[in-house]
C-alpha cells in the first residue's frame, strides 16, 4: 500500500466536516489493507494522528529544513513505518546527525502531499477531525461489522489499532477475543462537563452521586492474587514507580480486581500538593525522595470473577464499599437536593480539591467513551491575556492562523510573560477573523510556522489551573487553556498581570 493513498485520504478527510463523509473515506482506505494485520494497525494509528512507535525523537526543529518533494509517489506504508522504527532506535554519539539523514532521505522520497502528512504526523499537528469515534466507525464500516461491537472491543483492548488488526482481516469472529481481563488495561470512562450542580442534577434525572474530584493522576489498578499492575490514563504501565499503591492494593480483601482510582500526593494536613508533585512520580523509574502517593478508588470494573462494567453505578459502588476500605475511597454524596450538592461542592473545594463528579446512579461503565452518565463540575478561571504570536494551522486549519501564544502583562519590568499556547475553543468564524487580524499585527518576518505579533490583541482565556513549568520564562503555565472570546473593549494595558497569575498559582489554582 502506498503512502500517498493514506496522505491523500487524510487531506480529504481534513477538508470535510461531515462525519459520515469522513467515516466513508477512511473506511475506503482501510479496506485496501487487505489481510495484513500490521498494515491495518499502522494505518489506523496514523489516521488517528499517532505513531505505533509512540515517540521517536522528531519534532518541529528537526523538520525546519526539508528537501524538495519528489515528483512521483514511491513510498509504501510498510517502508515508512520501518523508517520510523529505525529513527526511534537511533541513540548514542552522532545520533542527531544520523537521525537527520534518515529524515532527509524519507522526506526526499515523499511527494508534496506526503511531506505535509508526514510533517503533521510527526509533530502531532494532524488535526483532520478523525477522532477515535470516527476511526472506530470507519473500522467497523470497512470490516462490515456493527460499530458498537468495534467500539466495545476497542475499549476492552484499550487500543483501536489492535482491534483493527484483528477485525479487518478476520471479520466479526475476531472480536470475540476482546473481553475484560485482569491484567489488560481498558480505556477509562470519561466525563462530559456540567455548568454546575443544578445543571448536573437536571441532566442526570434529578438524583446524582456526587464525588470529590481530586487533582491527582488517574490510575487503573489490576490485581490477580499477589500480582498488582498499575496503568496510567494513557494505559502506560507504571507499576514499578508506585510501590505504595501496590502495597495498598495488596491489603484489600479481594483476590482479583480492576479498580479505577486516583493517585495523589497529600500534605500532612490532608490537603493536596500541587499537581506537579504528583505528576513527578510518574516520570521517575523509582520513588526516590518524592512524596508518597495516596490512592483513592472511585469505581470497580471487576471483582473476584465478576465483571461489573455493565452494572449500574450504584451497584458497582455497593461492591466497591465491601472491598475497598473507607480510607481508600473518595468522598461521596447521593442526593437530589441542589442545596446539599452545593454544600458538598463547597466543602470539596475548601479541602483543596478541584471540584466534583456527578454520576448517574443507573449508568454503566462506558470504558473509552465520554459518557453522559458522568459529568464534571468545577469552577473555571478566566484571564484577559495578550496574544504574542500565532502558528499556522494544519489539517482543516491549514491556511488559518490557529495556535496562539499567550502572555500576561509584567507591570514591573514591562512587556509580557508567556504562559503557554492554545488552539482550543476556536470556531470557524473566529479562525477566519483572527487570521485576518493577526496578519495585520504581524511584527517582522515569520519564524518557520510561527508569526510574531505586535502585543496589542487581548483574548479572554478560560483555564483549569496554573502549574509550575520550566518551559516558560515565568515558571508557570496554564492548564487546559481555551479561548472564550476576543473582547473589543480592552487594550493590552488592561490585560491581567503576571502577579495575578502567581496568586492563582500560589493558592493552588
Amino acid at each position: 500500500m502506498l503512502l500517498v493513498d493514506v496522505a491523500t485520504a487524510s487531506a480529504e478527510v481534513g477538508a470535510t466536516s461531515a462525519r459520515s463523509a469522513k467515516t466513508a473515506r477512511i473506511a475506503e482506505v482501510l479496506a485496501r489493507t487487505g489481510d495484513d494485520p500490521h498494515l491495518a494497525a499502522v494505518v489506523v494509528s496514523w489516521l488517528s494522528g499517532e505513531l505505533p512507535q509512540r515517540q521517536i525523537g522528531v519534532g518541529w526543529a528537526a523538520l525546519r529544513s526539508l528537501p524538495p518533494p519528489a515528483a512521483e509517489p514511491a513510498l509504501t506504508v510498510a517502508a515508512v513505518d520501518a523508517v520510523f522504527t529505525d529513527i526511534g532506535a537511533v541513540a548514542g554519539k552522532g545520533s542527531q546527525a544520523r537521525r537527520g539523514r534518515l529524515i532527509a532521505e524519507l522526506f526526499g522520497a515523499a511527494t508534496a502531499v506526503e511531506q505535509t502528512f508526514l510533517r503533521d504526523l510527526l509533530t502531532g499537528e494532524l488535526r483532520q477531525g478523525a477522532l477515535v469515534g470516527v476511526m472506530a466507525d470507519a473500522v467497523a464500516k470497512a470490516a462490515g461489522v456493527p460499530a458498537a461491537r468495534v467500539r466495545r472491543a476497542a475499549m476492552l483492548a484499550g487500543d483501536l489499532p489492535t482491534v483493527a488488526a484483528a477485525v479487518l482481516p478476520g471479520g466479526a469472529p475476531a472480536l470475540e477475543q476482546f473481553t475484560l481481563r485482569v491484567g489488560r488495561p481498558v480505556g477509562p470512562m470519561l466525563a462530559q462537563t456540567a455548568t454546575g450542580v443544578v445543571d448536573a442534577l437536571h441532566r442526570l434525572g434529578g438524583t446524582a452521586i456526587f464525588e470529590a474530584k481530586l487533582d491527582g493522576a488517574r490510575v487503573q489498578i489490576h490485581r490477580r492474587g499477589d500480582e498488582v499492575t498499575i496503568y496510567t490514563r494513557s494505559l502506560d504501565d507504571v507499576t514499578t514507580r508506585l510501590p505504595e499503591v501496590v502495597d495498598a492494593a495488596l491489603c484489600w480483601p479481594v483476590t482479583d480486581l480492576i479498580a479505577d482510582a486516583e493517585a495523589i500526593a497529600l500534605r500532612p494536613d490532608g490537603r493536596p500538593h500541587r499537581f506537579q508533585v504528583t505528576a513527578s512520580r510518574f516520570g521517575r523509574t523509582t520513588a526516590g525522595t518524592a512524596p508518597a502517593l495516596s490512592v483513592f478508588v472511585f469505581d470497580l470494573l471487576h471483582a473476584d470473577g465478576d465483571d461489573l462494567m455493565d452494572l449500574p453505578t450504584s451497584a458497582r459502588l455497593d461492591v466497591l464499599d465491601t472491598v475497598i476500605p473507607d480510607r481508600h475511597r473518595v468522598d461521596r454524596l447521593t442526593t437530589s437536593d441542589p442545596a446539599a450538592a452545593e454544600r458538598f461542592l463547597a466543602a470539596t473545594l475548601a479541602a483543596g480539591h478541584e471540584g466534583v463528579m456527578a454520576k448517574s446512579p443507573d449508568a454503566g461503565y462506558e470504558a473509552g467513551r465520554r459518557g453522559a452518565g458522568w459529568l464534571k463540575v468545577k469552577p473555571v478561571h478566566t484571564l484577559d491575556l495578550v496574544v504574542l504570536a500565532v502558528e499556522w494551522g494544519s489539517g482543516r486549519r491549514r491556511g488559518k492562523l490557529s495556535n496562539i501564544h499567550l502572555g500576561a502583562r509584567d507591570p514591573d519590568r514591562g512587556g509580557f510573560v508567556m504562559l503557554g499556547k492554545t488552539f482550543k475553543g476556536m470556531t470557524d468564524a473566529m479562525l477566519a477573523w483572527q487570521t485576518a487580524r493577526f496578519l495585520e499585527l504581524a511584527d517582522g518576518p515569520t519564524d518557520g510556522h510561527i508569526v510574531r505579533l505586535r502585543p496589542v490583541q487581548v483574548v479572554e482565556i478560560a483555564f483549569d489551573g496554573v502549574q509550575t513549568s520550566t518551559r516558560y520564562p515565568g515558571g508557570m503555565a496554564l492548564r487546559f487553556a481555551r479561548v472564550l472570546r476576543y473582547p473589543d473593549d480592552k487594550t493590552a494595558a488592561e490585560a491581567d498581570t503576571i502577579d495575578t497569575v502567581r496568586r492563582i498559582h500560589e493558592h493552588g489554582g
